[in-house]
């Protein structure tokens, strides 16, 4: 079991995207698509400093209107290949010239405004309570991956065992998938792995309606419509 520590949340936020443009200042039921990450890292007891790392003038100026702190972000860490890790370690070596670095940190991608900030109080006692180097949210997948095929010289193959195919899917074991909404470890252990992933890691359920991940329109016209849902209702 570990000590309660300082927690800072880092929402990393680039201006391009291919799937959606300017998704993450997108208007999603009244409100910016990071406004909804923000407020719920703002609202959590056990974070006390919120970052988005973002290149983007944009993005800069709804975040700190919303409450968070912003460090500039490098143009080659705003790329499509730039890699999530490199700008989180960007942020932690502006942690360090501050002489600031927090004890854990929690990654919080803003293409998830589902998560909630009962859920991030949910995962870091739990984490906290925990022997787990780190905890990842995850939900069930939905498509099992043991009955999936890859393509090699355009003909499908089973990704898994052939005998999977036509198991029933209750006899399968559950699988899940990291759903984006929280990554957290301690700062230490992440500069040593430079991945949010180290064994034993504690997940965190989070279900289906709440592990939306938006990439498309769809994505927003889904939420939308459940926010809508949880508002009326």
């Amino acid at each position: 079991m570990k000590h309660f520590s300082k927690v800072y949340a880092i929402i990393p936020a680039r201006g391009g995207s291919k799937g959606l443009k300017n998704k993450n200042i997108k208007e999603l039921a009244g409100k910016s698509l990071i406004e909804y990450s923000i407020e719920a890292a703002l609202k959590c007891s056990y974070i006390s400093r919120v970052i988005v790392s973002t290149e983007d003038l944009k993005i800069k100026q709804i975040s700190q209107n919303c409450g968070a702190e912003v460090f500039d972000r490098p143009f080659e860490l705003a790329s499509d290949t730039a890699k999530t890790s490199d700008v989180v370690l960007h942020v932690l070596e502006k942690f360090q010239q501050e002489n600031d670095c927090p004890e854990y940190i929690a990654l919080l991608q803003p293409t998830s405004p589902m998560r909630t900030s009962d859920h991030l109080l949910s995962c870091i006692e739990a984490f906290f309570e925990s022997d787990s180097a780190c905890a990842i949210s995850v939900t069930e997948s939905e498509d099992h991956p043991y009955k999936s095929f890859i393509i090699e010289n355009e003909i499908l193959e089973p990704l898994f065992d052939i005998k999977y195919l036509e198991s029933p899917r209750q006899t399968l074991p559950k699988t899940f998938r990291p759903n984006g909404a929280i990554f957290l470890i301690s700062s230490e252990l992440f500069l040593e792995k430079k991945v949010f992933y180290v064994s034993p890691a504690m997940p965190f359920y989070m279900s289906n309606e709440t592990s939306v991940d938006i990439d498309t329109e769809f994505d927003f016209f889904m939420v939308e419509s459940m926010l809508k849902q949880l508002k009326y209702n």
